[in-house]
């Protein structure tokens, strides 16, 4: 393959490392003027000066858009996925539109006595992951899933589904089509656990399908009252020891309970006055939002919503908020489409200029036993640089009040 004359979209952190395996290699880059050398031998050009007859083959990074020229010009794409295949070992696939990120870390947590490694979407391109390793957990996009063609996990673990990167993917049916897609390639040999609502689709994999965290625990024989973990976070630690369970027949309490949770999902932090404000800016979606809510409806909510929401239909969401003790304050670009769906459904909302005039509304208004949440069902990349960005400013000037 090294051989091959190959052409790789985007110089960003997923395609680089690949300058490591492919001597070389060239890059097309969308922000590139002007070519100049890259890492490892590499070249790096314009995107406008990709020639497919001049390429026997092209690996494009995930995040570039199906619209993209490069994409359309391309006669012979894989993803990286595909441009790995052959590496010999033992392939966790897990993918869905929560809980991936989170699941994969737990996993890794538990498997990392049996030499695994991590990586995939979060922390780790597998073109620097160590191909001796004997088990790659990894973290899978629907981005990934959409390019890849040869490449097939070994065990895929599917979180549940809701709308989601629709801009991307042209509608709801391509998206989850995408997301099911390992499923068709997969061998008898392998097992996949998936959503019950997926159930019917073709598969030679062995099928083990779930409706909830309950159900997994009820499946795999996991007592989930012996779990630290609450809300989404259970079904996360119930699948990473499903999957331990299923490979080493054990079952480790102690250890899924010493893992710790990444900073900005359902963070808890309180004000001067003891009152509760709590960071889940990494909800950019409307799965993860509507769970923090079922997390913390016992209580009057004061919730922040907006951002960027990709084309997403929100009357889903709405729906599930209607009945409950709430207030919204609106942030972001589609502030205005928040407010009108609130005011269809009824729901008390207040707009706001940005996010820390939320926070300061919210001081306003909060009693002691109240919550403020942060779960916007919204990316962050219409004012922040990052959900991270977002949920840090929200912490310091929660400090402050």
């Amino acid at each position: 393959m090294s051989k091959k004359r190959i052409s790789i979209f985007g110089y960003g952190t997923t395609t680089k490392p690949l300058a490591k395996h492919i001597k070389n290699a060239v890059f097309y880059d969308d922000k590139c003027t002007e070519p100049y050398a890259g890492v490892d031998g590499s070249f790096v050009r314009p995107s406008d000066e990709f020639d497919a007859n001049h390429s026997d083959l092209e690996i494009t990074s995930p995040g570039i858009p199906p619209s993209n020229p490069l994409i359309q010009k391309a006669q012979n794409l894989i993803s990286e996925y595909d441009y790995f295949a052959d590496v010999y070992n033992l392939k966790i696939w897990i993918s869905g539109t929560n809980g991936k990120t989170t699941t994969t870390q737990m996993m890794q947590h538990l498997l990392a006595d049996k030499g695994s490694e991590a990586g995939g979407n979060i922390g780790t391109p597998l073109a620097l992951l160590n191909q001796k390793a004997p088990i790659w957990i990894l973290e899978t996009s629907s981005f990934t899933m959409h390019y890849t063609s040869k490449a097939a996990p070994n065990i895929y673990v599917l979180l549940p589904l809701s709308p989601d990167h629709i801009s991307w993917h042209g509608s709801e049916e391509a998206y989850v089509a995408d997301k099911l897609k390992p499923l068709a390639m997969m061998k008898s040999t392998d097992k996949a656990i998936i959503p019950e609502a997926y159930k019917d689709v073709k598969s030679r994999a062995e099928i083990i399908t779930y409706r909830d965290a309950e159900d997994v625990a009820k499946i795999f024989e996991l007592d989930s009252s012996r779990l630290k973990f609450q809300g989404a976070f259970l079904l996360d630690a119930l699948l990473a020891m499903a999957v331990d369970k299923l490979l080493f027949e054990r079952v480790d309490y102690k250890k899924i309970n010493e893992f710790e949770l990444d900073p900005h999902r359902q963070e808890e932090l309180r004000d001067s006055k003891g009152r509760l404000w709590v960071n889940d800016t990494k909800a950019t979606n409307l799965d993860a939002t509507i769970a923090a809510v079922k997390r913390y409806e016992n209580s009057f909510i004061h919730l922040i919503l907006g951002g960027d929401d990709k084309g997403v239909d929100l009357h889903e969401l709405f729906s599930f908020l209607q009945d409950k003790k709430l207030h919204i304050y609106t942030i972001g670009s589609n502030k205005e489409k928040l407010s009108n769906l609130a005011k269809e459904y009824g729901i008390k909302i207040t707009q706001c200029k940005n996010l820390i005039s939320a926070i300061q509304e919210i001081s306003i208004n909060m009693k002691n036993e109240e919550i403020a949440l942060l779960s916007p069902a919204a990316s962050s990349l219409d004012e922040f640089t990052s959900y991270a960005q977002r949920g840090n400013l929200f912490k310091s000037t929660v400090k402050c009040l």
